[in-house]
């Protein structure tokens, strides 16, 4: 029974990575004013992206660069017409799910049957050996701890450096920050790219590492859920960090469920995710206070300069 605790924590950390790097990607958009609905897309295609570099390279790090690559390319496309042409954040970003979810099942009719080279197994030398400690937390892949830490990285970075205050102030005050002399409009696409190849390392960690294969449509809501959970961390990294980890958790809970014989359909085990993103989403609405002092002022506003 323990051993199989071990494993649920394990596979917890896991899918929870998958929500946190995307979810902190969206943070990053969101804390400089856009609201970007294409995380979907944009992990789909940087699966497909990631897994075709894996098979044809052998290497898993080429295949996270190239699923980067995709991501921080339909993120520059959007951001493009959201920042530049002010085009409607919201149309544009469902416009760029529907596309990447599209384009990525066909792009990805030829790697179907294909298969990329075993997984090497990771361990953190002396501490995986550790009873119930060992498997649950010391015999993940290294990104997993680099997701970790990049999350108190970007802690750092938005509320101890002045790049950081000014990326929150474009985000609070793009108008304040563009008499300031500050080039709202970069920053703002600079913003956007991060979070798209965030996004995009996401997808391909799916593909590459959390079910090591291609299928279309593998992505399954995590790029919605990720969107959710920004929200529901009230944009702190953090809380987005914690977050992830509880839905990743809430996922993973249904084969747990279904592996010590508790017999319960797995229609409702499947929808157990994207029930709890609703339940959370509610309880935080019941607090429109709360979301007002943490949200950015201007999320979701354009922005058009004088000049």
């Amino acid at each position: 029974m323990m051993e199989s605790y071990a494993l649920l924590m394990a596979a917890t950390l896991n899918a929870g990575t998958v929500l946190a790097l995307a979810s902190l990607g969206l943070l990053i958009n969101e804390k400089a004013g856009i609201v970007n609905l294409g995380a979907e897309g944009m992990m789909l295609c940087a699966a497909i992206a990631g897994f075709a570099a894996v098979v044809y390279s052998g290497n898993d790090w080429l295949g996270f660069a190239a699923g980067m690559g995709a991501g921080a390319l339909l993120a520059l496309v959007f951001g493009g017409l959201v920042i530049w042409l002010n085009a409607n954040q919201y149309a544009t970003g469902l416009a760029v799910s529907l596309f990447g979810t599209g384009f990525s099942a066909f792009v990805g009719i030829g790697y179907v049957q294909e298969r990329i080279p075993p997984r090497p197994s990771f361990a953190i030398p002396y501490l995986s050996d550790i009873p119930w400690f060992g498997p649950a937390l010391f015999r993940h892949h290294p990104l997993v701890y680099l997701t970790a830490l990049f999350a108190l990285g970007l802690i750092w970075f938005l509320y101890r450096t002045r790049p950081g205050l000014i990326l929150r102030s474009v985000g609070e005050n793009p108008e304040s920050a563009h008499a300031l002399g500050y080039p709202v409009r970069r920053i703002r696409l600079v913003a956007v790219v991060a979070g798209g190849a965030l996004c995009g390392l996401a997808g391909a960690y799916i593909s590459i590492v959390y079910t090591p294969l291609w299928v279309e449509g593998m992505v399954a809501g995590k790029g919605w859920i990720a969107l959710a959970l920004t929200t529901f961390a009230t944009w702190r990294p953090a809380r987005v960090l914690l977050g992830a980890y509880l839905f990743g958790g809430v996922t993973m809970l249904q084969f747990h469920l279904q592996g010590i014989g508790v017999e319960v359909p797995s229609q409702v085990l499947t929808m157990l995710p994207y029930l709890s993103t609703i339940l959370v989403l509610a309880l935080i609405s019941r607090n429109p206070q709360w979301i007002r002092i943490n949200m950015p002022t201007s999320i979701g506003k354009p922005f058009y300069p004088d000049s």
